[in-house]
């Protein structure tokens, strides 16, 4: 806790220093400007006089030639040469070691930005994330740890950081969860940053230690991104984001990588020793929040030979393997752990059930209806966005037993016909609204809105001249 404390404070400190050194610096800058140019006053003036069409202050509005001609002369220069189209996007997020919807989604969009051009980089704060790093390098994404042994409050990752941010300077810092998003809002007093965006992933607002970090904190970034509706209105509510800085980004899938597939769906099948038995699938972290002993108490009261194979790890997983046992169910489930390969369970698999208490987008409800499965969700804020109750899937209230194995059984008795035109409409559902390339163009469009919306803040006209264009690559 004191170690906590004193890393806490020395971040607070550096802050601190670093505005005041900022400010100082803006101001000893301007002062030079003003005098470097006083003496072109008398000569300039006569001939600002004679330009009819500039709308020239008077002396009596208490702005002199000088002054006029300094601010004409910076507005010249932001429309002609700043560059006006965002190049290098960094990405941002606490940890890449255990991969989950948000960390899916922040390697995809790593990945699919580096294919459409932009120069990207990422960043974690701490971990390696081996599986995650050798994906990123395969595809020729560079990905830097800062190595925060003791989160926010490790001073030297925030002076790693503001390093890399001056020597790299990204036109675009965009962080994913919360210790990152303050990392990201925090750094730009003391480093040059041009664009800030932050993701909210979760329609959970924690503990009063977030609300009040993101509080404080709510000027600084640009844009705040919200990956559902619902994650929106959890975190507007709170008073943690101001809604004229907010705006919903569905995360998106690719739907060439997840599709159907007959060939792997025999063969794994053919692995587990399956034939006609249902098999259903669950994937997410062994935690509460997913609510994994109410899928196993339905599980048992559905109707046999089904079976159950769960992916994912966690804290629970001796709890769930008691729990099951204790149902009688041992033989009828199968805990895969971390699986590197999930895509085949998802081809494999015959529907795809998610008991959570609370989401913010489900990528695994996006990549089991891209899959062509049908599916049985609890009613919360984030899944009821993905899935429609009657059409794509069926949707049950949350920690509810009952309804829960109802639903599973009332799948499970549906023709085969039946349950391929649920799992055909839910395919579609995320080709028209969730595909990946309808994310990355979304993307694009912020960032390239924010970036030049700051490029040309000073100037009236936003094209960049002719002389300018080879400069800045337009």
């Amino acid at each position: 806790m004191l170690a906590r404390f004193v890393g806490a404070s020395c971040a607070v400190l550096i802050v601190w220093i670093s505005l005041s050194l900022h400010t100082f610096r803006m101001l000893f800058s301007r002062k030079k400007l003003r005098a470097g140019s006083a003496g072109l006053e008398d000569h300039k003036s006569e001939e600002l006089r004679m330009d009819a069409a500039a709308p020239f202050p008077s002396i009596s509005e208490g702005r002199f030639p000088a002054d006029w001609a300094i601010e004409a002369y910076e507005k010249l220069i932001d429309s002609t040469c700043t560059p006006v189209f965002a190049s290098h996007v960094a990405l941002v997020i606490p940890a890449l070691d255990r991969i989950g919807g948000a960390e899916r989604q922040f390697v995809s969009l790593a990945i699919g930005l580096h294919r459409r051009g932009w120069r990207v980089s990422t960043v974690v704060l701490s971990g390696e994330g081996v599986a995650a790093a050798a994906e990123l390098a395969k595809a020729g994404v560079a990905l830097a740890s800062l190595g925060m042994r003791k989160g926010l409050a490790d001073p030297r990752g925030w002076m790693r950081f503001i390093r890399w941010l001056r020597l790299e300077r990204p036109d675009v810092v965009h962080a994913h969860l919360a210790p990152a998003a303050w990392l990201a809002r925090w750094s730009r007093l003391f480093a040059q940053i041009p664009v800030v965006v932050d993701t909210l992933h979760s329609s959970c607002i924690g503990g009063i230690g977030r609300r009040w970090g993101y509080r404080v904190s709510q000027r600084l970034p640009d844009r705040v991104t919200a990956v559902s509706r619902s994650v929106a209105y959890a975190h507007l509510s709170a008073g943690m984001v101001k809604w004229e800085k907010l705006k919903v980004l569905h995360n998106g899938v690719d739907v060439c990588e997840w599709r159907p597939d007959e060939r792997v769906r025999a063969a794994v099948r053919r692995e587990m020793g399956l034939g006609d038995e249902f098999l259903w699938l669950a994937a997410g972290r062994l935690e509460m929040v997913k609510d994994y002993p109410t899928l196993l108490k339905a599980m048992a009261a559905i109707e046999p030979p089904a079976r159950l194979v769960i992916a994912g790890c966690g804290p629970l997983l001796p709890n769930l393997a008691r729990l099951a046992a204790h149902l009688g169910i041992c033989e009828r489930i199968k805990f895969l752990g971390f699986e590197t390969n999930i895509k085949r369970w998802f081809q494999a698999a015959d529907g795809f059930v998610l008991s959570s208490r609370w989401e913010g987008l489900p990528m695994v409800l996006l990549e089991a209806a891209a899959c062509g499965l049908p599916t049985v969700a609890t009613d919360v804020p984030g899944s009821c966005e993905i899935v429609l109750d009657g059409q794509t899937g069926t949707l049950v209230p949350p920690a509810d037993v009952s309804a829960l194995a109802w639903a599973m059984n009332a799948v499970m008795r549906t023709p085969q016909e039946e349950r391929r035109a649920i799992g055909a409409r839910a395919r579609q559902r995320v080709l028209e609204q969730f595909g990946l390339d309808t994310c990355f163009d979304r993307w694009e469009e912020l960032y390239g809105e924010l970036f030049r919306g700051k490029s040309t803040q000073k100037a009236p006209k936003p094209v960049p001249a002719a002389g300018c264009a080879s400069a800045t690559g337009a």
